[in-house]
């Protein structure tokens, strides 16, 4: 269903599970950044009712997830750790086009968030699957299934209000970049690394 072109390494699993507080500090500020990437997609585009208050329900879900990792961090007996940066979308950002009409820049923007949320679901998907701790195999299993809402959302806006543009052949070039991009992750205790 995601298209992705480079599938994480089950292995990733045995470097998330030898640091929990790691990985649950950098997918609770990972839920934080979605959000607010949700709010600055409404803030650029308002003019788009039925995106605002999709995005708006986003941006409350995502708050919600990181309300939920939090409450993970401290069942444990862990706490949040600073933000961390995500050198991830970082990469994937310089693959945004700038410039161009207002429908290009938004298919821009949900496209980039598509890829973000697609790669979320299958590591969530490999930690509900490989994780040894079971609680946490629960906890990902029931996130897994949000992000890949949030995925679908977002090429649906995407097509729907990309006119001009050639949103499929677009998205394609997203797998793509993110394929070649993935070559250099997977080797660190975090969400995308």
């Amino acid at each position: 269903m995601l298209g992705l072109r480079l599938a994480t390494d089950p292995r990733w699993v045995n470097i998330v599970e030898k640091n929990i507080s790691e990985i649950l500090t950098d997918h609770a500020w990972c839920e934080q950044k979605a959000a607010s990437n949700a709010i600055s997609t409404i803030v650029r585009f308002p003019e788009h009712e039925d995106l605002v208050e999709e995005l708006t329900k986003i941006s409350l879900e995502e708050m919600e997830h990181f309300g939920m990792v939090h409450a993970k961090i401290k069942e444990r007996g862990l706490k949040l750790g600073s933000e961390r940066k995500d050198p991830y979308v970082r990469d994937l950002a310089k693959f945004i086009k700038t410039g161009g009409s207002r429908p290009q820049q938004l298919v821009e923007s949900l496209l980039f968030a598509a890829m973000i949320e697609a790669r979320s679901c299958e590591r969530f998907r490999i930690l509900s699957e490989e994780m040894e701790d079971e609680d946490l195999r629960e906890f990902y299993r029931e996130l897994m299934i949000s992000e890949a809402n949030h995925y679908t959302t977002f090429i649906t806006f995407a097509r729907k209000y990309g006119e001009g543009v050639d949103v499929d052949k677009r998205w394609q070039e997203f797998l793509d970049f993110e394929g070649a991009l993935m070559e250099n992750y997977g080797k660190k205790e975090t969400i995308h690394g």
